[in-house]
């Protein structure tokens, strides 16, 4: 088992909108990406738990031309509100980096 951090070249989060996250995971090699994607290692249901949400507030849509993995969520309070605490998005992405891939 491999962890995502050391698979992939880019694991970021940004926003997707004012009430979105969008979490982008990119690859260096065409091989490694499909490793990742085809091993089912990033999917809903684990998102949902990693971020405390509903599986089916997770979308998981792999990008193969560019080689990544693109995954939008809802973020815990719109960007700006005065309990956002992450206004850009920016700082989202650390639970995906313990995935572990097969």
């Amino acid at each position: 088992m491999a962890k995502l951090k050391d698979l992939a070249r880019v694991i970021r989060s940004k926003n997707a909108g004012a009430l979105l996250v969008t979490l982008d995971v990119m690859f260096a090699d065409e091989a490694t990406y499909r490793r990742v994607r085809d091993s089912g290692a990033i999917n809903a249901a684990d998102i949902a738990r990693r971020y405390g949400l509903s599986h089916n507030q997770v979308s998981v849509i792999p990008y193969d031309v560019a080689q990544a993995i693109k995954i939008t969520i809802p973020r815990a309070h719109p960007s700006g509100d005065p309990l956002d605490s992450d206004v850009y998005g920016a700082q989202q992405h650390a639970p995906l980096l313990t995935i572990e891939v097969p």
